[in-house]
C-alpha cells in the first residue's frame, strides 16, 4: 500500500503568525473538505509503569493555551493522566494528507468550565455518561441497556441532568504543536510551533 502526497506542500511563509491561528486556519479548511468528525484527535497518554495507551477523543475548545476535551474521571485515560499529566493530541487529516500534533501538560478543567460545556451537550449525551462505568469490564450490552433505564427513570422529566461527580474537562496547554503537510517521495513538510520562555520558535523538523 502505497500512495503519493501531492496536495499541497507548507512553507514557513505560509504559516499564520500563531499557532492557533494556523490551526483554525486549517480546521477551517478541513470542515469545508467535509472530513468526517474534523475535530476528532488521537490522545495519547502513558501510566505511571510506562504502559502506553492511545485513543479517539473529540476536541471541543481551542485557546491561545491549548485544547480542552471531556471524559470520565474514572477512565483509563484519566487514571493515565492524573498519574502522568503529559500528553499529546494528533488530529489526522488523511483527505487532506495532513495532520497537527499538539504535546504538552495537562490539567482538569474547574467545575465551572466543566458545567458550561456540559450544558451545551444533548440528553442523550448526559445519560450516556451517567450510564457508562467507562473503562471497566461489564456483563454485557444488556446490562449497559439496563443501567440507562435506571438512569432514565432517576431524571425522568429532568430536560439537563447535572454533571456526574465522576465526569469532567481536561486542558492540555501546548507546549508545541506541529504542522505536517503530506509530500512526494515522503519528504514531507513539517513545521513546529515551540515554546521557547515566553515566546513561541517555529522550526522545520526533518521529515
Amino acid at each position: 500500500m502505497r500512495r503519493t502526497y501531492a496536495q499541497a506542500g507548507l512553507a514557513e511563509d505560509d504559516l499564520a503568525a500563531t499557532w492557533p491561528e494556523q490551526f483554525a486556519a486549517w480546521m477551517a479548511q478541513a470542515v469545508d473538505a467535509g472530513v468526517l468528525e474534523p475535530n476528532a484527535m488521537v490522545l495519547a497518554t502513558a501510566g505511571p509503569d510506562g504502559d502506553v495507551a492511545s485513543r479517539t477523543v473529540l476536541a471541543k475548545g481551542v485557546d491561545d493555551d491549548g485544547i480542552d476535551f471531556f471524559t470520565n474521571y474514572s477512565s483509563a485515560k484519566s487514571r493515565h493522566l492524573d498519574a502522568n499529566p503529559r500528553a499529546s493530541v494528533t488530529f489526522p487529516w488523511y483527505a487532506l494528507e495532513r495532520q497537527i500534533q499538539v504535546r504538552g501538560t495537562v490539567h482538569r478543567l474547574s467545575a465551572e468550565a466543566t458545567e458550561s460545556y456540559w450544558r451545551t451537550r444533548p440528553r442523550a449525551s448526559q445519560v450516556g455518561a451517567w450510564t457508562s462505568p467507562q473503562s471497566t469490564v461489564i456483563a454485557g450490552r444488556d446490562a449497559l441497556a439496563a443501567a440507562q433505564a435506571e438512569v432514565e427513570e432517576r431524571f425522568a422529566g429532568q430536560e439537563v441532568l447535572p454533571v456526574p461527580p465522576f465526569w469532567g474537562g481536561w486542558h492540555l496547554t501546548a507546549e508545541s504543536v506541529e504542522f505536517w503537510q503530506g509530500r512526494p517521495s515522503r519528504l514531507h513538510d513539517r513545521l513546529r510551533f515551540r515554546r521557547g520562555g515566553s515566546a513561541w520558535v517555529v522550526e522545520r523538523l526533518g521529515p
